[in-house]
């Protein structure tokens, strides 16, 4: 039996800020890095040998993974944060 209960509770107000502050943040930085730092290490002239040959070989798959994941990340919070303050304004508690 489903609910037409919904409910966006202060709790609620706080972790959206902090998953969208945290990915458009720190999380979008340390993705740039760790691409960046890939990107270095697939380099044949900074880095061979049969291990770096494997690693170059995975890089790109990785690296579009993780900055997909970044994206969808930003677009769940930014989604989130819209559904969140609908909810307030419904209610009547614009926030």
């Amino acid at each position: 039996m489903s609910s037409d209960r919904v409910l966006a509770t202060e709790t609620a107000r706080v972790a959206v800020d902090g998953l969208r502050a945290t990915v458009d943040g720190q999380l979008a930085t340390d993705i740039a890095t760790i691409v960046r730092h890939g990107e270095t290490l697939s380099r044949p002239d900074v880095w061979d040998g049969q291990l770096a040959r494997a690693f170059r070989d995975g890089w790109p798959t990785t690296a579009r993974q993780l900055e997909t994941a970044r994206d969808e990340l930003l677009r769940l919070a930014g989604e989130v944060a819209r559904i969140r303050a609908a909810i307030m304004q419904a209610g009547g508690n614009a926030a």
